[in-house]
């Protein structure tokens, strides 16, 4: 009769060890308990990551959206002395160029006050827009 302690390894006739029992005979419940724990560990990670992702793409698109509205501002304010629609579609064209939709072109003026669209994708699946105002005219002292 061969007499194991607790937390010992026992052998097969081929020398590979049998796993972990207990000193009764039975499977030690506790053996792959830090497998668990650390894919776990990682899920929270991933979810972290992809929340932090998302906001940085919210914040990225934002900061596109009042570019392509202060460029189209500015390219609209160059030919204001061209009328209402000359002035929306030089605004239009700079704005899609910088991957955004014009969405509202208005002549005050000499200002010129354009709003602009830009969509992005924080998640997979999902489709957000965000919106900049942007306002062009002669420096007035």
């Amino acid at each position: 009769m061969v007499v194991r302690r607790a937390g010992e390894r026992s052998a097969r006739s081929d020398g590979q060890p049998t796993g972990e029992r207990l000193s009764d005979g039975r499977p030690d419940p506790q053996r792959g308990g830090a497998t668990v724990v650390l894919l776990a560990m990682g899920l929270v990670f991933v979810v972290f990551g992809t929340f932090g992702a998302a906001v940085v793409s919210a914040g990225m698109a934002k900061q596109r959206a009042a570019v392509a509205a202060d460029l189209g501002a500015l390219a609209g304010a160059a030919r204001v002395f061209d009328g209402d629609a000359a002035v929306c579609a030089s605004a239009s064209d700079i704005a899609g160029r910088n991957d955004g939709r014009l969405v509202g072109c208005h002549l005050d003026g000499l200002d010129v006050l354009v709003t602009v669209e830009v969509a992005f994708t924080p998640l997979p699946g999902l489709t957000r827009v965000a919106a900049a105002t942007a306002r062009a005219g002669p420096v007035r002292g």
